[in-house]
């Protein structure tokens, strides 16, 4: 069995890892998927406490069997205990599960609670997804990405869409890798500045290129395009949709962008909103899209996160 020797403490913020943990967990990750069998010991006697305060299929179901299959005990810990910090302290509820679980797993709304978490567990802390950044998502993208292209160094990436925690995230981890990356959002609906700075700062150290334009226009070639839900979970009654749609119409991610950019592949971290976001023909298109093997890599790339958090 093959183990990283870069290892991480947390994995909870794309711009606090190095470049070469980012290639280590990539290569881990796949690694781990073609040999499974090597790996089914690999977190023998580990119990992980899973952290859920919002709904989920593929974190949850990834998460849990991806833990299994490294020989590994999953505790789900659901919305029935309430959003971290209401019920008890932040500080309290990580100190108590750091005397029970080898590593914790949060998928939370706020990312005050992982920096809490990770301020006071004793433990490793798993971002699983927060209001800033979804890193467990993004380097299950950067694993499909080197499965379809082999050199991350000629990718071209565009996200286009709401500049949300996914676009956070995959932006933050292409200017670590040096990645080429566009991104595509209407006025009004970038990241924040602060995030905007960091994958300004990645990118001039990492040698890709990254480009912040709101025109659709100037999409430029791309090798892949990505894009999510133009209103994220438990943003839907803060938002007018009816707004939203008009706004985002035009970026709409459909065959015709696909054949003008010259991209390969299309990305999506589901759910989608079919005829929204991307028309369902996209999404359906085989040849295309590669949404699922997205999906599936989600485990694979956790599993490799959790063995270098964890493995002796």
């Amino acid at each position: 069995m093959s183990l990283p020797t870069d290892k991480l403490n947390h994995f909870v913020a794309d711009h606090q890892l190095t470049k070469q943990q980012l290639l280590s967990l990539i290569d881990l990750a796949i690694t781990i998927k073609q040999n499974p069998a090597s790996y089914r010991q690999a977190l023998a006697g580990k119990s992980i406490a899973m952290v859920f305060e919002k709904p989920s299929l593929r974190t949850h179901v990834s998460f849990d069997m991806g833990i299994a299959k490294l020989g590994g005990h999953a505790l789900y810990l659901g919305q029935q205990n309430g959003k971290l910090g209401e019920r008890e302290r932040v500080c309290d509820y990580a100190k108590n599960l750091s005397c029970y679980a080898d590593a914790i797993v949060a998928r939370v709304f706020n990312n005050s609670a992982i920096e809490q978490l990770t301020q006071h567990a004793t433990v490793p802390v798993v971002n699983a997804l927060c209001d800033l950044y979804h890193p467990c998502q993004a380097l299950a993208d950067f694993v499909t990405l080197t499965e379809q292209f082999t050199d991350l160094s000629q990718v071209k990436l565009a996200y286009v869409g709401d500049g949300n925690n996914v676009a956070n995230s995959l932006m933050l981890m292409a200017a670590t890798l040096g990645v080429d990356f566009t991104l595509v959002c209407p006025d009004g609906y970038q990241p924040k500045q602060t995030v905007l700075d960091q994958a300004l700062t990645l990118a001039q150290a990492g040698g890709g290129q990254l480009t912040i334009t709101s025109d659709i226009n100037a999409l430029g070639f791309q090798n892949a395009i990505y894009t999510d839900t133009w209103i994220s979970m438990g943003d839907e009654n803060a938002k007018d949709k009816q707004q939203v749609q008009a706004t985002f119409k035009p970026y709409q991610v459909n065959h015709q962008l696909m054949a003008a950019s010259g991209a390969d592949i299309v990305m999506h971290c589901q759910p989608a909103h079919l005829e929204e976001e991307i028309t369902t023909a996209l999404f359906d298109d085989e040849a295309k899209s590669v949404v699922f093997q997205q999906a599936e890599n989600r485990m694979w790339a956790q599993a490799a996160v959790l063995v270098s958090l964890l493995a002796n």
